[in-house]
């Protein structure tokens, strides 16, 4: 039987992950700087934001993993009643690819930052665009139920239900 709505621990890993994704992009040029130099041979300088970037990506890999394990265990709400089936597969695909990346991106640029491997980076530079485009589509279908379907999807995000 699928539950009413999240729990308060899947809403709360939901925001907390969003949030380090975004400081992700917003302080993502530090290490972008940082990996320029070190690919040209050049010394880098220790910076906060730098380790920020890394342990950000670590921590979000983990609570990805926490979020996948609760789902598993939890199980998460059906789907609105109002979707029809391309719209479903589409919400089912954004978000398995969504949790695919977030852990993903963090492997990769881990193998980069600290292996050295130009193809890690290369392919942290690719996950990064398909994580906006995914989050955007995201982001627009929930906006979409919200204001279009007048469904309350967002509602589920804000609010612990049994």
């Amino acid at each position: 039987m699928k539950p009413g709505g999240y729990s308060r621990a899947q809403i709360v890993l939901h925001w907390i992950v969003f949030l380090l994704v975004v400081q992700q992009f917003v302080f993502s040029e530090y290490i972008e700087e940082a990996w320029e130099k070190i690919a040209e041979g050049a010394e880098m300088q220790f910076s906060p934001l730098i380790a920020l970037h890394v342990f950000g990506g670590i921590l979000i890999a983990l609570l990805v993993v926490w979020r996948l394990v609760l789902r598993v265990r939890r199980g998460v709400p059906a789907s609105p009643g109002a979707e029809t089936p391309a719209q479903k597969t589409i919400a089912h695909g954004t978000h398995h690819a969504l949790y695919l990346l977030l852990i993903l991106m963090p492997v990769s640029g881990a193998a980069a930052w600290f292996l050295g491997l130009e193809p890690a980076a290369t392919a942290h530079g690719y996950a990064k665009v398909a994580v906006i485009v995914l989050v955007l589509l995201h982001v627009i279908g929930a906006l979409h139920h919200q204001f279009i379907l007048r469904d309350n999807l967002l509602n589920r995000m804000k609010t612990p239900r049994g």
